[in-house]
């Protein structure tokens, strides 16, 4: 793969939007009429039958908010649902206690019912479960509940307990060597991320407001926790769309927020690094675009996305509810607006 490029910083004339983030005109080298088609296209006049709804699209250029749109019955104070965008704000979670020391990724990870002398599991490390190679066997199907251990686990047998339902998967394959996506192996994590912090949900949710969301401004932004006290991060933040562009501007701003290092130098690198073992182009809870050019992006079940490109400055929030067969015209307007932001 090319190299990555570099995370651009806030420009210094524009203010970080931690208390408000007013709307601007777009920049004079932006294609203009690109933008407004597909905002057209996507929430002024959709076609559902090609593009299914969308609840909120917005566009974050050089650090300022200068495209947002919202569907029927929402704006810009609507919350709405990750799905699985969750799993980056896990990664994001993990590394705040990286950059504490209250945890090592490439040690095993700790969880305390694999750590008998005879379980395999034992040798899984946290960074395999970022990175989904620890191997174990865990289904992630959205349509047969027969056969889905992401239906059972969320919905089912498993759903007041969403880690403890995870880690009893078997080991299905020797670790780091076979990529399996799956909301079980994010739940695990979220739920060592509640270990380390100690405390049960309560204190869970004082970590991540005052460690991450009330750092960016994401007051909106609130976790879903299961009966056992586990953050669900598989699936479950609900915030708005500027609050989700908060959040993917701190990954563009290589995890810096008003001068600050909120994530440890290095943590946005691991995030949009490719798993060697991946075939489907993922990093470590948060996917890499398959063209080279460096995008990044946090994505969920029907068509909730969050991203980040470097060599644009640019962040690009759409959440909605498109079918999977559709998700394909949603992804090509996404890359058409993309591209009306020039190369910085």
């Amino acid at each position: 793969m090319p190299p990555r490029p570099p995370l651009p910083p806030q420009p210094a004339d524009t203010p970080w939007p931690t208390r408000d983030w007013p709307r601007s005109e777009p920049d004079a080298d932006v294609d203009r009429e690109v933008v407004a088609r597909a905002f057209e296209r996507l929430v002024e006049k959709p076609d559902p039958d090609v593009t299914g709804e969308t609840h909120a699209l917005l566009a974050v250029h050089r650090g300022r908010l200068v495209a947002e749109a919202y569907g029927p019955e929402r704006d810009r104070d609507t919350t709405l649902l990750s799905w699985s965008v969750a799993k980056s704000f896990t990664h994001a979670l993990i590394g705040i206690l990286v950059r504490d020391g209250k945890l090592d990724v490439h040690a095993a990870a700790p969880v305390p019912s694999w750590q008998g002398v005879d379980d395999p599991r034992s040798a899984i490390t946290s960074e395999d479960l970022l990175r989904m190679v620890d191997g174990l066997d865990f289904v992630e199907d959205y349509v047969d509940a027969d056969v889905s251990s992401v239906i059972d686990m969320l919905f089912g047998k498993g759903k007041g307990d969403v880690a403890g339902y995870a880690e009893q998967s078997p080991r299905a394959h020797p670790p780091g060597r076979y990529w399996n996506y799956s909301s079980g192996t994010a739940n695990i994590v979220a739920a060592i991320a509640g270990r380390c912090v100690g405390g049960g949900a309560e204190q869970m949710r004082a970590f991540m407001d005052r460690e991450l969301f009330d750092r960016i401004g994401m007051g909106s932004a609130t976790a879903r926790f299961d009966d056992a006290g586990h953050f669900i991060g598989s699936s479950f933040v609900f915030a708005t769309a500027r609050d989700f562009a908060r959040f993917g501007l701190l990954y563009l701003r290589d995890g810096l927020w008003e001068g600050e290092r909120l994530l440890p130098a290095g943590w946005v690198d691991h995030a949009r690094t490719l798993t060697p073992a991946s075939f489907d182009q993922y990093g470590a809870h948060w996917w890499l675009a398959r063209d080279g050019s460096g995008i990044f992006h946090a994505s969920g079940y029907r068509g909730q996305y969050i991203v980040v490109v470097p060599e644009r400055d640019l962040v690009v929030v759409r959440l909605g509810l498109t079918d999977e067969a559709k998700r394909v015209a949603v992804v090509h307007t996404l890359a058409e607006l993309v591209r009306a932001f020039p190369l910085s």
